[in-house]
């Protein structure tokens, strides 16, 4: 029941994801460091980004458990596989939640805004 539940929503949380980037701003070429720190300074995308970063994780890490349960030759090198896939998705998941929650759209290099930030970060700073 998650697989096909999850499946459903992150259907709807990649293709808003999509649209919202590609199709609403200026395409592949308006997406750089000030896009996506304009955007992270907003809670909701914040929340939307690990929301779909989690549920994409834990959904892959649940079909390849099921790829393992279905074609691993042993019980051991089954469990060593699944176990090996549990460490990868849980890294993951923590790496990829300490970019979204951690991020700094404003960095300062040497008592200075770093070159291509947003415009607001002027106004901070």
């Amino acid at each position: 029941m998650y697989m096909r539940i999850s499946g459903a929503l992150l259907l709807v949380l990649i293709f808003w994801h999509l649209f919202s980037n590609l199709v609403m701003g200026d395409g592949i070429s308006g997406i750089d460091f000030a896009f996506v720190a304009g955007k992270w300074a907003s809670p909701f995308w914040q929340i939307w980004d690990a929301l779909m970063l989690v549920l994409a994780l834990i959904h892959g890490g649940n079909g390849m458990r099921t790829i393992i349960n279905d074609y691993s030759a042993g019980r051991v090198l089954g469990k060593l596989m699944k176990g090996g896939v549990l460490v990868a998705v849980v890294v993951l998941i923590v790496l990829g939640l300490l970019v979204v929650f951690t991020f700094d759209p404003c960095p300062v290099i040497d008592g200075q805004l770093a070159p291509g930030v947003p415009a607001f970060c002027t106004a901070i700073k």
